[in-house]
C-alpha cells in the first residue's frame, strides 16, 4: 500500500499554493482548486473562528457548484492551524475542521499527536511545517502524513538549511509524503523539486502577484522589483525568523538594531498587533527575484504547467547525452 495520499496523482501539478498571513483567502483557494491544484490558507486569516467558518463553508460550496457545474474534479483544499500554547484559537478551530471535514490540514509551530489524530478521525491529512531534522523526527512521531520542508530562502517563517541537504537528510528517516518549500517560482522549480526526492512543491510567494491574491499593488510591486539580495531574514517581527522584503522593513523606520531583536513570540497578540504589522512590513521569499509580473491564478497555472512538461523532456532528453 502506497503511503502517499492518492489526491497528488488527480492533481495537474504537484503543488500546493501555501497558505500566505493576510494574503490568502477563498478567492485564491477556490481558483487554485478549480485549476488543479491545493489552495490553502491560515485560520488566523479569519479575525474570530466564526468568520473562519464562514470561510470553510463559501469555499466548500463553490467548490461543489463548480464541480457539478463542470463535472471536473477540483484539487483538495487545506487550513494552516498554529500549534502553539499562545493560540487561542486552536481548539475552537480544530472543532470546525472537523465539522467541515477540511481535507488537508496544515500544522506549524507544534506537532501534537492529539491534533493529528482528532484530523484522522474523519479521514482528513496532517502536513507539518519543518525546518530541521528534530522538528522532522518530532512531527513523524506524532503521525503527520507529510512534512512540508520550509528551506532556506522561503518567504515567512523560513528554516536557512540547503533544500538539497535538507530533504536528503529527512528522507533517510521520513517515508510518507514530503512537500519542499523554499524560492520555488517556476514550472522548472517545481520539476527540480521532484528530482530532488520531494513529492510535491510548495509556492508562496509567486502567489502573491496574482490577482485573486489579498496583497496590495503596493506590495506586489515591490516583490516586482525585488531581488535575492533585497529580502532580510529576521525574528523581530514575530518572534520566529522570516524572510521580509527589505524595502519594507525600511519604509516601515526599522533600524539594522531593530532587526537583531528577538520579539517573544505570542500568537494570541498575532490577532490584533501582529497583523497590524504585517500589513505594511511585507514578507516574501529569495524567489521574488523571479517574479516580474501579476496575473490570474488560472494563467499562472498553464504556465507553470508548461515550463514544467518541458523542464521534465529536457531532463528525459538528457539521459542519451551521457552513455548507458
Amino acid at each position: 500500500m502506497s503511503s502517499k495520499p492518492a489526491f497528488i496523482k488527480e492533481l495537474s501539478l504537484p503543488a500546493i499554493a501555501a497558505p500566505m498571513f493576510l494574503i490568502s483567502g477563498p478567492e485564491l483557494v477556490v481558483e487554485c482548486c478549480k485549476n488543479g491544484i491545493v489552495g490553502t490558507f491560515p485560520a488566523l486569516n479569519q479575525r474570530t473562528s466564526q468568520g473562519f467558518e464562514e470561510w470553510l463553508v463559501q469555499i466548500k460550496e463553490e467548490l461543489d457548484s463548480f464541480e457539478n457545474e463542470t463535472g471536473k474534479k477540483a484539487a483538495p483544499f487545506g487550513v494552516n492551524l498554529i500549534v502553539h500554547p499562545t493560540n487561542p484559537r486552536l481548539e475552537a478551530d480544530i472543532k470546525l475542521c472537523i465539522k467541515h471535514k477540511v481535507p488537508i490540514i496544515i500544522t506549524s509551530l507544534g506537532a501534537v499527536s492529539r491534533v493529528v489524530d482528532a484530523i484522522h478521525s474523519y479521514g482528513g491529512i496532517v502536513f507539518h511545517d519543518i525546518i530541521k531534522k528534530r522538528h522532522a523526527e518530532k512531527a513523524a512521531a506524532a503521525g503527520v502524513d507529510g512534512l512540508i520542508l520550509v528551506a532556506a530562502g522561503a518567504g515567512g517563517h523560513a528554516g536557512t538549511i540547503n533544500p538539497m541537504a535538507l530533504v536528503g537528510e529527512i528522507k533517510k528517516f521520513f517515508h510518507k509524503t514530503i512537500v519542499l518549500s523554499g524560492c520555488i517560482s517556476t514550472g522548472r522549480d517545481i520539476a527540480a523539486a521532484l528530482q530532488m526526492g520531494a513529492d510535491m512543491a510548495y509556492m508562496g510567494t509567486r502567489f502573491i502577484n496574482t490577482e485573486e491574491s489579498k496583497a496590495e499593488l503596493e506590495y506586489r510591486k515591490m516583490i516586482i522589483d525585488a531581488g535575492t539580495s533585497d529580502v532580510v531574514y529576521t525574528a523581530a517581527i514575530s518572534g520566529v525568523h522570516a524572510n521580509f522584503l527589505g524595502a519594507s522593513l525600511k519604509a516601515a523606520g526599522l533600524t539594522e538594531e531593530d532587526l537583531k531583536k528577538n520579539t517573544k513570540v505570542d500568537f494570541g497578540k498575532e490577532l490584533d498587533t501582529e497583523a497590524k504589522a504585517w500589513k505594511t512590513i511585507w514578507s516574501a521569499g529569495q524567489g521574488s527575484a523571479l517574479v516580474d509580473d501579476s496575473m490570474p491564478v488560472s494563467t499562472l497555472v498553464s504556465n507553470l504547467k508548461i515550463e514544467f512538461k518541458e523542464a521534465i523532456e529536457a531532463q528525459v532528453k538528457v539521459l542519451d547525452t551521457y552513455p548507458k
